[in-house]
Parts: structure tokens; sequence; C-alpha cells
């Protein structure tokens, strides 16, 4: 059976960074063979460090400003935006590291000529890539299998997911041609016959009546075999959307959740110690520097206190005491206690900074160095809506496993939850951190995290 070339998005992602630091490396070694733009010597023996340096800023930034998020790639505006600030941020940080890249120029022009050299080629290798590239001929084909229900959620959850999949068929227990053109009865298909009429990159199977169907059992089997490659719907919806799929709550909570190898991995636990003590101690740093502002800020916007103490539980259920700087109306929950949402009436002007720019976080690294926060890890809940929602939601308990953290994946996927099924989505994004828990989703979260601040989207 004949398959279909394609990218999956870790794959493309991938692709986008070597051709972005081969197309900037060319652009350099272009630019140096015009007299005018002498800043690289190419024949230095230095070169490779001055170009490893200049890889690892621009990697560096292209991540924090979304260069290879799919939905900015495929823009020209958005990456147009990406690529000037990246390459500004590049040039501005490479040229005042001197010992690790050229010494500083005289002539101030040669900076000019190097931010050229690494945003046109940038530039113009993603106007190929979204004109030749991004196209669907180059979208993995998947063929889903299941109930017509199950079927058609599936169907759902590729359409509304920025996901490089399309759907070439479905094998369904009821007609789905309204949502896919082609689509075959569960109970006659012939798999194999259909494979070999199209090129499909993966099967997705969803739930269906085994007993009913026991010939779609054996037949997908064999294609195992044969080396098809076969995935459940929910571990298809968990790897696409990087996050635990739809839970029934009556099930076993072990079915469907595992701790990540590194809970117990004492190296990696240790090094998140010494990076939250590292960071916390920056961050208390920087509040010190900050304070005359927040108290002028304060006085002018918020008139009350400057701080703001609360109760949240933590790891294992232990409660601790949260400091915050305040950023809603005194008496903000004078009827009862309230979930935050986005354009809170009861924010205050200066409050209403501080929220979008997350400024009213960081007196909480004060709680990062007590150890009873990590700078990341589920957010901490007040233990009012941690008693109404362990009893909504079974699995929500298994958050306190770890320490609670400053950010966190939920947090950047999913700021603000305001209702049940908010906290329900909030949940499966904090379940899938823990079960699948390393440096790379840590790293991720912190970038993430830095957009957020930077593109202010703490509303």
């Amino acid at each position: 059976m004949s398959k279909k070339s394609n990218f999956t998005i870790s794959e493309r992602k991938f692709f986008l960074r070597i051709f972005d630091i081969l197309a900037v490396v060319a652009g350099i070694v272009f630019a140096a063979s015009f007299e005018n733009f002498y800043y690289f010597n190419l024949e230095s023996s230095q070169i490779f460090t001055w170009f490893l340096t200049l890889i690892i800023y621009l990697s560096i930034f292209s991540q924090i400003f979304e260069m290879y998020s799919l939905k900015v790639a495929d823009d020209y505006f958005a990456i147009f935006r990406s690529i000037v600030v990246t390459a500004f941020l590049t040039t501005a940080l490479y040229v005042f590291t001197p010992y690790i890249s050229p010494e500083l120029p005289l002539n101030r022009l040669q900076i000019l000529y190097l931010f050229l050299a690494i945003s046109s080629p940038l530039f113009l290798w993603r106007i190929i890539y979204i004109i030749f590239v991004f196209s669907p001929k180059y979208f993995k084909t998947i063929l889903i299998i299941g109930n017509a229900s199950e079927v058609k959620r599936v169907l759902n959850f590729v359409k509304s997911k920025a996901t490089t999949n399309q759907v070439a068929c479905c094998i369904s227990s009821e007609d789905c041609e309204e949502m896919v053109m082609d689509c075959y009865d569960l109970a006659t298909a012939n798999i194999e016959e259909i494979l070999e009429g199209k090129v499909i990159s993966e099967i997705v199977v969803a739930d269906y009546d085994t007993k009913k169907h026991k010939q779609v059992h054996t037949q997908l089997i064999h294609l195992f075999e044969q080396g098809e490659v076969i995935i459940s719907a929910k571990k298809f919806k968990e790897r696409e959307a990087a996050m635990m799929p739809e839970m029934s709550f009556n099930d076993p909570f072990y079915d469907v959740m595992t701790f990540s190898s590194n809970h117990q991995n004492r190296m990696y636990l240790v090094f998140l110690r010494i990076f939250d003590i590292v960071v916390s101690l920056i961050g208390v740093f920087f509040m010190s520097l900050m304070l005359p502002f927040f108290i002028i800020g304060n006085v002018l916007g918020n008139r009350g206190r400057l701080f703001y103490y609360q109760i949240r539980v933590g790891a294992k259920g232990e409660r601790f005491e949260i400091i915050k700087l305040r950023t809603m109306v005194k008496n903000a929950e004078k009827n009862g206690a309230e979930w935050a949402k986005r354009n809170d009436v009861r924010v205050t002007k200066f409050g209403k900074f501080l929220r979008l720019t997350r400024l009213d976080e960081v007196p909480q690294f004060l709680n990062i160095l007590k150890g009873e926060m990590s700078l990341i890890g589920p957010r901490p809940e007040r233990p009012e809506f941690v008693w109404d929602l362990q009893n909504k939601l079974p699995f929500y308990a298994i958050r306190h496993v770890i320490k609670p953290g400053l950010t966190g994946w939920a947090q950047v996927m999913h700021p603000y939850a305001s209702s049940i099924e908010d906290q329900e989505l909030k949940l499966r994004y904090d379940l899938y951190y823990i079960k699948e828990r390393n440096l790379l989703l840590d790293f991720k979260i912190i970038v993430k995290t830095i957009t957020t601040v930077l593109f202010f989207r703490g509303q």
C-alpha cells in the first residue's frame, strides 16, 4: 500500500527550524561576499563560534515570538511581524556580546546590514513555505473507524484544531457523508480494499461494538501486522491537542492516568528545585525594584491594600497562604467566593494592567522560595472551590500530587476558567502535564508564559 508524503506538526516545526537556520546562515554568507558588509569575516578562526551564537539567539527569540506556531507560520502579516521582532532582538543581543560574536563595528551601519541579512532571507524563505510547502497535499490523511457518534466527534475535533490532518474517509455504523465525502458501512467494509484505493497515513479507531463487528477487529490486527499505523481516537486526540481526552469519571483513574517517569526521578526533581530557587530569587529582586511603581499605581488606581493574601490548596491537599498584588475592588466577594473571569468587572484600573502583564503574580516568588509552590505546575485553587470541583470532577484531586505552580500547561493553554466546563478543560491540561512531565515540556511552558506576557494575553 502506498504511503503519502506528509508532515506531522512536530516534523513541520522541526522543518521550519532547520530551514530558518539555513536561510539566515546563507543570508550572512551572501552579505559577507560584498565589501560593504565586513562585520562577519568568514575567514576568521572564530567563525564557528560566531555562527553558533547567532543560531542560539535566533532559536530562542523565534520560539518566544511564535515563529513555529502554525497559525503564525501560515499567515503573511503575522510571520512578517514575528520575523521583524525576532531579527531586531537577535541583532541587538548579538552585537552586545562581543566575546562570542564579532567585535562591535565602528560603522553602525553594519548593524543595520546584519539585521537585513537575518530578516530578508527569513522572510523570503517563509513566503516560499506558505506558497509551496503549506499545502494540503503534505497533510496527513487519516481513516476513522467507529460508531457514528464517535466518528463525528473525531471529525469535529479535526475540524476545530489547527492540525496537519485531513480525513480521507470513514468507516461508520451510520452514514456520515454530511461531514466527510467517502463513508463506508462498518458492517460490510473491507478495510484493506479501501486502503488500496486511497493513500492513508494513519487509521484512527474510535469506540464500536466489538462483539457485533468482530471482522473489523480481525482486519485491524492483520493490517497492524502489515505495518499500518493504527491509533485509538483517545490517544489521537491527546497527541494532537496536548491534553487528556474526554474522560468518563466513572472509570478507574488508573485506566487513563499514569505518572510521568520523571515523577520520582531525583535528578529531575533536584534540578527543578534549584531552578525554582534561582528564578524566584531573581523574581524577588525584580519585585523589590518595581515596588515604588507598584505602590504609586496602587495609590492611584487601587486605593487600598497593596498585597492580597489568600488560602490555597497545595501538594497533597495541604493549605498555604498565597501572596499576590491586589487587583480587585474592596469587598469583591461580599456575596461569596466567585471565580475570576475574563474582563471581570470587579478588577480595578491598575488591577487590569497588573493582570494583563501578569505582574500581580510576582509576589508568589516568595511562595516558591518557601517551597509551597514551584515555578511550573497546576495553579493552586481555593479550598471552597476545590471541594466543589472534587465532587463534580472526581479526578480533580490528582492535581495535588505535585506542587502547584506560578505557571503551568493549563495556564498557558486556557488562561481563565469561569465555569465547570472550563475547569474540566483545564483539568485535562493539568493531567496531561502530570502524565508527560519532562524538561522539554517545562521549557515550552516557560516560553509560552513569556509569550503570554509579551503579547499581553493575561486577560
